[in-house]
């Protein structure tokens, strides 16, 4: 299967942290307050996670681009 590539658009991004308390690992918002993107690229096997955390943003500043 193709790779998935995590798309975050900053204009939309409140860095509310919803995605990091789904995704710790792979979203961070740290003490400037702005979101990280840990993994750009995390395996498919971590594909429902992302999802979730896509669906889940209240800004919907996030989503899934497959390569």
């Amino acid at each position: 299967m193709d790779a998935m590539k995590i798309v975050v658009d900053f204009d939309r991004c409140e860095s509310n942290a919803v995605c990091m308390g789904i995704a710790p690992d792979i979203f961070e918002v740290r003490e400037d307050n702005f979101l990280y993107i840990l993994d750009e690229n995390p395996p498919q096997s971590r594909r429902a996670e992302v999802e979730e955390a896509v669906e889940m943003c209240p800004k919907a500043a996030i989503s899934i681009k497959d390569d």
